[in-house]
């Protein structure tokens, strides 16, 4: 059956995450009300791309753009490649802070290709939307919340990337502390050891069970269900300031961990009235999102193309 375009523009609107979680390494997932909105159109010829908001002057405006390149990996799913493409993207999630910026852009170039297939949602169901995105990304721990929302479980089949998604206590209420100096996850992967003592892999075992747990029923036990031994204290030297933020909100009772490959601190709760992180630190209270990526007819509206998000700042 020959693959068929939409004639107008289709918009999507996808959260920021954080991975890991603390002991979930590579697992667990949470998706923040923090978005980016980009919309697309099949257009006659070319691939044109513009930003506005973080990466803004940064990101190529072309087929090398990770939206346009998952768009294009769902289109050869979807059984033809358009003419030519249009995309306006508004992004207010930071680029390579540790809250899944890379995930948010394959899971929006994913769904805007299968937005713009008038059969796409038959020929590209959402698990085999999961599936591509996890592809792309590499692993499904960030795709995962940006795509299904709320508190995520992730893993690996030999078919590829499959998820959980679970509703979040109402107790648990994240704060993020994002630095201006950004991060690489593959610099952040490097200092991983190859292997890890079994005693530290039986503690992140447990206290990751404990943790899905603590979010979806019980925020008291937080504090000891985040802790982790695989992954954060490997990474500590090369971010340091991370790593001494983490350990401080910690000593203050606050379960706090590093967002993703960092260098952002995620806080599952408020700091205690009058905590300074430093003048390095910006601060943002952020609501899980329940809901995920949404997608939708028409291209972006007034409130879309503004890049601040307000109310971010606590």
């Amino acid at each position: 059956m020959p693959t068929t375009f939409t004639s107008g523009p289709v918009r999507v609107r996808v959260p920021a995450t954080s991975a890991n979680l603390g002991p979930g390494f590579d697992a667990l997932g949470l998706a923040l009300a923090l978005h980016d909105d980009v919309a697309a159109e099949v257009t006659p010829d070319g691939v044109r791309v513009a930003v506005t908001g973080e990466g803004a002057g940064d990101l190529p405006p072309d087929d090398r753009h990770l939206v346009v390149v998952a768009m294009r990996a769902a289109f050869d799913l979807l059984g033809a490649q358009p003419p030519g493409l249009a995309l306006e993207c508004v992004n207010r999630i930071p680029q390579a802070r540790g809250l899944g910026s890379s995930s948010a852009a394959i899971v929006a170039g994913v769904l805007l290709a299968r937005g713009l297939v008038t059969d796409g949602a038959q020929r590209l169901d959402d698990a085999a939307v999961l599936r591509l995105a996890a592809e792309i990304e590499g692993h499904p721990d960030n795709v995962a919340p940006c795509l299904l929302g709320g508190f995520t479980v992730a893993w690996t089949e030999p078919t590829g990337g499959r998820a959980v998604s679970l509703p979040v206590a109402a107790g648990v209420s994240p704060t993020v502390f994002v630095p201006a100096v950004r991060g690489l996850t593959a610099t952040a992967r490097a200092a991983l050891p190859a292997t890890v003592p079994h005693g530290d892999a039986a503690l992140n075992a447990g206290r990751s069970a404990l943790l899905v747990h603590a979010l979806t029923a019980a925020p008291e036990l937080l504090l000891p269900a985040t802790v982790d031994r695989l992954h954060q204290d490997y990474r500590a030297a090369g971010m340091p300031t991370t790593a001494a933020l983490v350990s401080e909100l910690r000593a203050a009772g606050v379960a706090a961990v590093v967002s993703g490959a960092g260098p952002t601190v995620l806080a599952f709760t408020a700091p205690p009235d009058g905590f300074d992180p430093g003048t390095e630190w910006e601060v943002w209270r952020l609501p899980v999102e329940a809901r995920g990526a949404t997608l939708a007819q028409g291209r972006l509206g007034h409130a879309e193309r503004d890049p601040v998000a307000a109310g971010r700042k606590s």
